[in-house]
């Protein structure tokens, strides 16, 4: 009998894993289809007059009708990482040398600390998935992928795939933003540094803040200096707000 401790271990996590490659901002799967994705911004609808909210039916109903391919609505949360931000809070500190105002930074980090860690706040994003399938390849090969789906290599060269991707996703892209503008939705495509960062935190979401690549995109804090004091402290004097407004200008100095 074969000793199972002394057999190498072969596998790896990434085979059980559906893509393939991530390239120009297109995601290659194993069985040769191909997508893009893109981050697309919310409207509150509530928040809308009856004359907006209708509208923006109107505007959905028709992006809906004028689909002649699938595409996949994703909703991803997670809990809020405001490591960054943080730590700019702390540089800010450190260069500052007025004893009153390092004092309503220690305070003002300490509210945002406590509030993410009680609240468990969460950040909500939107993404819409345009696929290609792998029949928009070519028939021979695509119908010998289909009937064969554990085939281990893909059905074509990488370089081509990601060609005809390229032809097939960016006319369907430009499509759904022209729609999108109509609803009053911002969308862009993700970039290739995006959708790895993206995929790592679906797979691994107990690691929140994690960097998987040292670029400058990833430097910037998932919390901006842009929150306003009077929602933070609704009772703060004159004196407090206007140092409490002196703090946000040093935190945005350090950020540009």
């Amino acid at each position: 009998m074969m000793d199972t401790n002394k057999v190498a271990i072969r596998a790896s996590t990434q085979t059980h894993l559906e893509v393939e490659d991530i390239g120009d901002g297109i995601v290659i799967l194993k069985d040769g289809s191909a997508c893009l994705v893109l981050a697309v911004t919310s409207i509150n609808f509530d928040l809308l007059s009856e004359k907006e909210q209708e509208a923006t039916i109107y505007a959905y109903a028709s992006l809906l009708n004028s689909l002649s391919f699938s595409i996949q609505i994703l909703i991803h949360s997670e809990q809020k990482d405001i490591s960054a931000y943080l730590k700019l809070l702390d540089e800010t500190d450190q260069r500052e040398k007025r004893q009153i105002i390092k004092s309503q930074i220690a305070k003002y980090r300490q509210f945002i600390q406590e509030t993410v860690q009680k609240n468990n706040v969460l950040d909500k994003k939107f993404y819409l998935v345009i696929p290609m399938s792998v029949l928009e390849l070519g028939m021979a090969k695509s119908a010998a992928t289909v009937i064969k789906p554990r085939r281990k290599t893909l059905p074509f060269d990488k370089a081509y795939i990601l060609q005809r991707a390229k032809i097939n996703l960016y006319p369907k892209r430009d499509h759904i933003l022209r729609l999108l503008a109509r609803l009053g939705i911002k969308g862009r495509q993700l970039e290739t540094q995006e959708l790895i960062k993206l995929y790592f935190n679906i797979y691994n979401p107990e690691s929140p803040g994690q960097q998987t690549v040292g670029t400058k995109q990833y430097r910037a804090p998932l919390v901006q200096s842009t929150l306003s004091p009077e929602a933070e402290i609704s009772q703060a004097g004159p004196e407090e707000k206007s140092i409490r407004d002196e703090i946000n200008g040093l935190v945005k100095e350090a950020t540009t």
